[in-house]
């Protein structure tokens, strides 16, 4: 039995590949090394994976997460799983590759993450051939539902909002601009909390015209610092995967035009395509 797992900031996907080729699919929350440790990881997936599986049996995981940036941050993760997965071969990769392999399969291109967080690459038909760093939330992540959550509490908490949108984000959410601080500055997961907005930004029942220009002041931000920083970046198509970029591909397939790329694929989540390329895979080595 192997196991892949796409692993952003807020929620993990799971797919269990048995003796029979059969998927079960399953959730846990997600796990980012930079905000959970090795011992919040061992601990959740304690409580949270599915209690009717033989994970003595699995004999491959292949994790790609977010934040999993470099070696240190990759032990964090790759720690906790070999405690639950006790027999396995553990591979622990960045989220951007598994974006990448999901996208693109072996073709070479262009791909991003527009999830809680946001990520780009080039992709040479394995591996990631570059990255501009997205400098995580409080640095950059534009165009990320964190960036977005950020850009509509910033206006709530100063009272730029418009008045009818402010009755009804209080209608929803009952905090006032100090309690938005406070889970900010002193709480834990703060990309988190915000990237939830993000859900309002796309419900909001009224002035569609300002969530609309949230959105693509977000998008533009993303294409600007990040995307057009791209050698030749007109030369391929425009490949994303990721909440934010799937519920709003109107404004992104908007964006991506006006700035000379041909949309590709946008996807909500890489578990499906990923789980095809890693049998593809399998099966060409076998």
């Amino acid at each position: 039995m192997i196991i892949i797992a796409d692993g952003g900031s807020t929620k993990t996907n799971w797919c269990l590949l048995n003796e029979e080729g059969q998927k079960i699919y399953f959730n846990t929350e997600g796990y980012n090394p930079y905000f959970s440790d090795t011992d919040y990881i061992i601990e959740s997936l304690a409580k949270n994976m599915p209690q009717d599986i033989a994970y003595e049996n699995v004999e491959e995981v292949y994790y790609y997460g977010a934040g999993v940036h470099n070696e240190e941050k990759a032990e964090i993760v790759k720690k906790a799983l070999q405690v639950h997965f006790k027999n396995a071969k553990v591979y622990v990769g960045h989220d951007l590759l598994a974006a990448a392999r999901a996208l693109l399969g072996h073709e070479k291109g262009f791909a991003a993450i527009l999830g809680t967080g946001t990520n780009t690459c080039l992709y040479d038909g394995e591996d990631v051939s570059l990255n501009i760093d997205s400098l995580a939330y409080i640095l950059g992540d534009e165009g990320s539902g964190c960036y977005i959550g950020k850009k509509l509490v910033s206006d709530y908490c100063r009272g730029y909002m418009p008045q009818e949108v402010r009755d009804v984000f209080w209608d929803t959410y009952r905090l006032t601009p100090d309690e938005i601080m406070d889970q900010v500055y002193t709480k834990p997961l703060p990309n988190r909390f915000l990237a939830s907005f993000s859900k309002f930004v796309y419900d909001n029942p009224v002035n569609i015209e300002y969530s609309r220009n949230i959105v693509k002041t977000s998008f533009t931000d993303f294409f600007e610092n990040l995307v057009i920083h791209y050698p030749n970046y007109k030369d391929y198509s425009f490949n994303c995967i990721g909440s934010v970029g799937y519920n709003f591909r109107n404004v992104l397939e908007q964006l991506a035009a006006q700035y000379g790329m041909k949309v590709g694929r946008i996807i909500r989540s890489p578990i499906d395509d990923l789980v095809k390329y890693h049998i593809e895979t399998r099966n060409t080595k076998s």
